[in-house]
């Protein structure tokens, strides 16, 4: 079996090109972000980013289930071991059209989150940030109360 299409990008270290893979309306759900990130291009940087703050960033297991696939990987930040999952949705054309990216530990998480907080810095606006920036978190509306919610 060939690898996914986001997996042979990353491991081609050409992240310039890494958008290729994506719907022009792909999202991101990130795991250091409250709201999603929308569009190929904020995506694109986003995941350059990644590849300037993570070392070592290697995929150590691909899980794939029809249009879906869960990519496992392994990297530090700094000097901290850090893993993850990338969850992958395909769309019938081959384009992502959807990435939920989760991490572990809660301390290598933390550090990954100042950095690339710092790595990103200079968001300016929900329509997009400086040149190669990723656009601000769309906010979502927020579901009604019930008078059932006791938590």
């Amino acid at each position: 079996m060939s690898p996914h299409p986001f997996r042979a990008a990353v491991e081609s270290g050409e992240l310039a090109g890494i958008g290729a893979v994506f719907a022009e309306d792909a999202v991101l759900n990130s795991p250091v972000a409250h709201r999603p990130y929308h569009g190929r291009g904020a995506i694109a940087a986003i995941i350059a980013a990644v590849g300037e703050v993570l070392e070592g960033f290697r995929f150590e297991k691909e899980l794939p289930a029809g249009r879906d696939h869960a990519l496992v990987f392994g990297a530090t930040v700094d000097g901290l071991r850090i893993q993850g999952c990338d969850f992958v949705h395909t769309r019938g054309d081959g384009l992502i059209d959807e990435i939920t990216v989760m991490v572990r530990p809660l301390k290598a998480a933390t550090v990954f989150a100042e950095k690339m907080r710092a790595a990103l810095g200079g968001q300016t606006s929900a329509a997009g940030g400086p040149a190669g920036k990723p656009p601000a978190p769309q906010r979502l509306p927020k579901p009604p109360r019930s008078a059932s919610d006791g938590c």
